[in-house]
């Protein structure tokens, strides 16, 4: 049985242990762990242990964490609602488990959520409209990846993801993602990119990102996706989805990865994706798309791979040639009535960093490099905002080296 005496906490790392009685969960009976309640910032970290059975049901309402990783146990049942009494929540992170539940909906009203992982549970059902007027207010990572959801894309969030828009974040340090008070603990997540699972040691402030691949999403892509233009990556593969990719998809203009692959997408290639020119790992095989491949900017440099499976497609990279020389010109990109802040431009002055041929995804600089191409990202960050002499604060921003 858990017994921690009368310690102040400011955070509880058990992870990586072979743990087991879920019945002991610490949070139940706060007074189990005395918390100091001026404290807003508490952390407890349990991923990658044996426990098994329910998340118990009662977070009492003085619950005070912001950060709840349960990450790769085998907990069953569903999420207790009860989790809305931590109302300083930033981080729940419960995947790979065996949860059986729905969506939990409930979670729309926390005004400090930022991160929500729920991949490879056992999640079913529609996600359904939410029922506030901004619901997750504060969301910039949700990965939903793996599990049972149908119905269609979840267009009323998507069209109040505030904190994914251009205009709405205001904040201009760039640090990796710790608790206050804590100056060696930091916020990792578990993300699928180039179907690859990659772990992120560290997680960057300014990452946004939304997994919704491997389900049963059925319908369209919704035209509101063009308005998340501070998302990096875009997984939404392996659905039912249909129809046509949107224009506005051209309004993603931070966009890095995107992941439409094995679904029953249909029509011509959108030339004014050839505007996303931070676009650096594409993956729309195994759809129905037909024409020719539009050529210019990046898609120049994806591969073969990012095209197989559309038998209507044709021109580089494919042996398939075209009836016409090119693609039309890719259109110029628009933006949702929203204007570039030029008061937001900073200098970086105290950021060390080396570029490797690896390409970096913002979550994590310094832990992780796949496919080939700088950090376009943060490269275009640097250039943008050397013109200002307004400093911020940037923290062990390296960037890692492959050869």
């Amino acid at each position: 049985m858990w017994d921690l005496g009368i310690a102040t906490l400011y955070y509880l790392d058990l992870s990586n242990n072979f743990l087991t009685n879920i019945e002991y969960f610490p949070p139940t009976n706060m007074t189990q762990l005395n918390f100091d309640s001026n404290l807003t910032h508490k952390v407890l970290d349990m991923r990658m242990n044996n426990f098994n059975g329910k998340i118990p049901r009662k977070f009492v309402k003085s619950c005070n964490l912001t950060s709840l990783n349960l990450n790769g146990n085998r907990l069953e049942g569903p999420l207790p609602p009860s989790l809305v009494n931590c109302h300083h929540l930033e981080v729940l992170n419960v995947g790979n488990n065996q949860i059986n539940d729905n969506f939990p909906n409930w979670l729309e009203i926390l005004p400090e959520l930022q991160v929500l992982i729920l991949r490879s549970n056992r999640f079913w059902g529609p996600i359904g409209e939410n029922t506030t007027i901004v619901p997750f207010p504060s969301l910039r990572i949700i990965d939903l990846s793996h599990n049972e959801f149908t119905g269609v894309l979840l267009t009323g969030y998507l069209d109040n993801f505030k904190a994914m828009m251009h205009g709405n974040n205001i904040s201009v340090e760039v640090d990796y993602m710790t608790p206050l008070n804590s100056s060696n603990y930091y916020e990792s997540i578990i993300l699928t990119i180039k179907g690859i699972d990659i772990k992120m040691e560290r997680i960057l402030t300014i990452f946004m990102t939304i997994d919704l691949s491997s389900n049963k999403f059925q319908g369209g892509i919704p035209e509101v996706v063009g308005k998340l233009n501070l998302l990096k990556g875009l997984n939404i593969s392996h659905n039912n989805l249909t129809g046509d990719i949107p224009s506005s998809l051209r309004n993603l203009t931070e966009v890095e990865s995107l992941d439409l692959s094995s679904n029953m997408l249909v029509g011509h290639i959108p030339t004014q994706l050839t505007s996303l020119k931070y676009l650096s790992v594409l993956n729309l095989s195994y759809n129905q798309f037909e024409g020719p491949i539009p050529r210019g900017s990046q898609f120049n440099t994806f591969p073969n791979d990012s095209y197989v499976g559309n038998s209507g497609l044709c021109g580089f990279p494919l042996l398939e040639s075209c009836n016409i020389d090119e693609a039309p010109e890719p259109v110029g990109s628009t933006r949702f009535d929203e204007e570039e802040d030029a008061s937001s431009w900073f200098d970086w002055k105290f950021a060390k960093m080396g570029y490797g041929s690896g390409l970096v995804i913002g979550l994590s600089v310094g832990y992780m490099v796949f496919g080939t191409g700088k950090p376009r990202w943060l490269v275009r960050m640097i250039e943008k905002y050397q013109s200002n002499k307004v400093r911020i604060r940037v923290s062990s921003l390296g960037i890692a080296r492959r050869n």
